[in-house]
């Protein structure tokens, strides 16, 4: 098992230490705030009919690699040969304050932007810099015909779809083939998600964890599957290869920490899969977290957590 990083073994112990490493550059964005939808949001019709896809990035304000290829293909003037393609710059007010030097601190700036898509809170009394910026956007998020989130995680865990558990999103997820693993899950206890918003209107949507914050190799994964996307939905040129078989996994259990103790018997890496049943892998104070069955996928562990926040997602493989 390779190693937790300084900066990572330190945040997971709760003590001072580097900044994790930032290896893209920050994108400008300043030639797109304004957008041509609304703010930060760009959005183009094709020629012939066609579906209307959703390409989102900066859902959080300090996961940069979607911005910076969205930034990428707006200056090449990508255009849909059919249908309708819209990218959108989610969470620009966190991003504002994304700095290299303390790269975690940006994810939002009053609350998840990722947790706010229920319409109790769209529709509520609620008010927050990322509800604001949600209500603003929803209008256009619900008019996706297919949502692609993108995402990169801060701990060590293999590339992976996340999709709401119902049949369209799964089979939009198996359908891209990179990368080959697609987990089917209910979200979070502690908010839903934009992907969870969008299947609940009957559309289909899938969310990316393409690969570690900052780094190149995380970028160019979320363009290969998001070209793919755009090309099976007929909206750029080119038929994708033939997808390879992809696994499907789904969420039994999600643990959700309910104690500031909460600690895992060791850095447990995202796709690890526990063959026994009853195997414990955390403590949450007195409580001991055990895999519930064999071959237990371990679904981003989070090494450092908070009370009523997601810490790891146990799920089972099944037959696509």
């Amino acid at each position: 098992m390779k190693p937790l990083n300084e900066a990572l073994a330190a945040l997971a112990a709760g003590e001072p230490g580097p900044p994790p490493p930032v290896r893209i550059s920050r994108p400008d964005l300043r030639p797109w705030l304004e957008g041509n939808a609304m703010r930060g949001a760009w959005s183009f019709e094709g020629p012939a009919p066609g579906p209307h896809v959703c390409l989102v990035a900066l859902t959080h304000g300090n996961e940069i690699a979607g911005a910076v290829l969205l930034d990428r293909w707006l200056r090449q003037g990508l255009r849909p040969l059919a249908g309708r393609l819209s990218l959108v710059f989610a969470n620009l007010d966190a991003f504002g304050h994304f700095d290299p030097e303390d790269p975690i601190a940006s994810r939002f700036i009053e609350q998840d932007f990722n947790r706010v898509w229920s319409p109790e809170l769209l529709d509520g009394p609620g008010r927050s810099n990322e509800l604001r910026r949600a209500r603003v956007l929803r209008p256009l998020i619900e008019s996706a015909d297919v949502l692609l989130d993108l995402h990169s995680m801060l701990w060590p865990a293999d590339p992976l779809l996340l999709a709401p558990d119902e049949p369209g999103s799964i089979a939009l997820g198996l359908s891209l083939g990179e990368p080959p693993l697609v987990v089917a899950d209910h979200g979070h206890e502690n908010g839903r998600r934009i992907i969870d918003h969008v299947a609940a209107l009957g559309h289909r949507a899938v969310l990316l964890e393409a690969g570690e914050h900052w780094e190149p190799d995380t970028t160019a994964r979320m363009e290969r599957v998001a070209l793919r996307l755009l090309q099976s939905q007929g909206l750029l040129e080119g038929t994708p290869a033939p997808a390879p078989r992809a696994r499907l996994a789904r969420v039994t259990e999600a643990i959700t920490a309910r104690s500031p103790a909460f600690s895992f018997i060791r850095p447990f890496r995202g796709g690890e899969i526990l063959a026994e049943p009853g195997t414990l892998i955390a403590h949450d104070g007195a409580r001991e977290i055990r895999t519930p069955h064999p071959d237990c996928l371990l679904v981003m562990p989070t090494l450092r957590t908070a009370p009523g926040v997601t810490a790891v997602r146990l799920a089972r493989f099944e037959e696509a």
